[in-house]
């Protein structure tokens, strides 16, 4: 199944060529924001950390503070990460959308323009039925 591929055999078969060269160009334009605006990634940002204090409080268990810690700094560095990438963006002078022009343009998916109002509820249901399921899982847990 494996076979031993030698320096011969490789140095017989490989063709050499040199480097392509590189015309000037403009470096590309990337939109690094994603087109959002801020509050919507802090209220994601908020909804996780809701969950985990919810979880947290809960489920009170001194056993639980490593793992809760460790989840923290994941969602923290999810959000915190792409921030920092946002920031680092050579002079585009690109920032995220403003919630004005968010609420009047809306923004361009994959497969259409949304308004303000259905991007926001597709990009928030998700944290916020996680917040709604940790909240159900511990009243059940406190009722039985």
């Amino acid at each position: 199944m494996s076979k031993l591929i030698t320096q011969d055999f490789i140095a017989e078969k490989a063709r050499i060529v040199d480097a392509p060269v590189q015309a000037d160009r403009a470096p590309s334009k990337v939109d690094r924001s994603f087109e959002l605006p801020t509050r919507l990634y802090a209220i994601t940002v908020a909804a996780y950390l809701g969950f985990l204090a919810i979880m947290a409080m809960g489920f009170g268990n001194p056993g639980l503070i490593i793992p809760m810690a460790i989840f923290t700094i994941f969602v923290v560095g999810g959000f915190g990460v792409p921030l920092l990438w946002v920031k680092l963006a050579p002079d585009s002078g690109q920032k995220a959308m403003s919630w004005g022009k968010f609420a009047s343009k809306g923004i361009m998916t994959n497969t259409c323009r949304m308004t303000a109002r259905d991007a926001t509820i597709q990009m928030l249901i998700l944290p916020v039925l996680i917040v709604v399921w940790g909240l159900a899982v511990v009243t059940i847990a406190a009722l039985v």
